[in-house]
């Protein structure tokens, strides 16, 4: 791949530094405390084309690479971690139906996903599938021209908000095989949502459990042929994990950038903490870690734009790599700020909570060992 970016590539980065620095920042810690969903703000950055950023143009999306995405997400991160991961959520149920759906559901779905004008939700977890994804339980039963569905899905974000529930149901036999992929529209008889969860982070978005109880879809919302549903939903997550790892990097970069201030004029012994050594090699890896990250989810989008055979592994090794390692850039930063790091009159802490969570979600970092280990052990890797 290359290393530099286009002057395209460097007008969409900038774009999106200015809107999270306009519009993002501002509000992140209020919307934190108070737990509110900046609907107004995510509407202004789908008019910016952040609404369908890998969508095809015919429906209002931008039509842009996975590279050009994971440079938005990383810097609209930087403004506010749990409100970019939502787009990042957005965007991936979005891509499901326009790669996946016929002519009629893009028509019909994506226009107004794409503006923003309605919100999207990825339902795949349940309370006893997590990151056993193919043992999920939500049926899905053939009547005549409906599915008729019971059963719960977990931790969804967008949760009892969103207008479009891009769902994993089991429509034949266990396992993988038998699951479907169906699109679930807010005011469905028989859907309903748990109460909001209570969370460390990500409290920009609402999360709840999304529940079924003889809720009647229309078969032709299901998106794809019956037990496609796994395939389509792997296909989402690899897309995803890169837009998560880039969130972490953007929330990394914004806490060693405030870590780097802090220890310019904070005085210890009589001096700047920036002037002792330990203070600089600190900043010196997480600088390092940073820029590690961040290679590792470009090679790894630009792999999966050109539609390279091991990108399945490689998005997993720089979700593994880039959330591990910006959580642990945005605790050293919180270190360096010693007590007042873990005062929430600092943003420091707020960024290391909105980051935890990304070590779990598309897949844990464990599960990502599994992914990475899978390919080692068949030797491709290696060839």
């Amino acid at each position: 791949m290359s290393f530099g970016l286009t002057e395209d590539q460097r007008a969409i980065q900038e774009m999106a530094r200015r809107f999270a620095a306009e519009k993002l920042q501002p509000g992140a810690a209020k919307w934190d405390a108070e737990k509110i969903f900046p609907e107004a703000e995510l509407r202004e950055a789908a008019a910016l084309g952040f609404g369908g950023i890998y969508v095809r143009d015919d429906v209002g999306g931008s039509d842009l690479t996975r590279l050009d995405a994971a440079l938005i997400f990383e810097e609209l991160a930087a403004g506010c971690t749990s409100t970019a991961a939502y787009i990042s959520i957005h965007n991936m149920a979005a891509w499901m139906i326009d790669r996946f759906g016929n002519e009629e559901q893009r028509q019909r779905f994506l226009p107004k996903l794409t503006s923003m004008e309605h919100f999207a939700s990825y339902c795949l977890t349940e309370p006893n599938a997590g990151s056993d994804a193919a043992a999920l339980q939500t049926r899905a039963v053939d009547d005549g021209d409906y599915y008729v569905l019971n059963g719960t899905k977990a931790f969804i974000s967008g949760g009892g908000r969103s207008d479009i529930y891009v769902c994993m149901v089991r429509t034949g036999e266990p396992g993988a095989r038998g699951v479907s992929c169906i699109v679930v529209e807010n005011g469905t008889p028989g859907l309903s949502f748990g109460a909001q969860e209570k969370k460390l982070g990500w409290n920009s978005q609402p999360t709840a459990m999304v529940i079924f109880e003889d809720c009647r879809v229309p078969k032709i919302n299901r998106i794809g042929a019956e037990g496609e549903g796994f395939r389509i939903a792997m296909a989402g997550l690899d897309g995803g994990r890169l837009n998560i790892g880039a969130c972490s990097i953007g929330a990394a970069k914004a806490c060693l950038t405030i870590a780097r201030e802090h220890v310019a004029t904070r005085k210890q012994f009589g001096n700047a903490i920036a002037s002792f050594q330990a203070t600089q090699f600190k900043l010196a890896d997480m600088a390092t870690d940073l820029a590690a990250a961040r290679l590792m989810i470009r090679n790894a989008a630009a792999m999966l734009d050109a539609k390279h055979a091991e990108a399945t592994m490689y998005c997993a090794m720089a979700k593994r790599f880039a959330t591990d390692a910006g959580f642990a850039i945005c605790n050293e930063a919180l270190q360096l700020h010693g007590g007042y790091g873990y005062l929430k009159d600092y943003p420091v802490e707020r960024y290391l909570r909105d980051a935890r969570v990304h070590q779990i979600l598309e897949g844990t970092n464990e599960i990502m060992r599994v992914i990475v280990s899978r390919s080692l052990l068949s030797g491709s890797f290696l060839d």
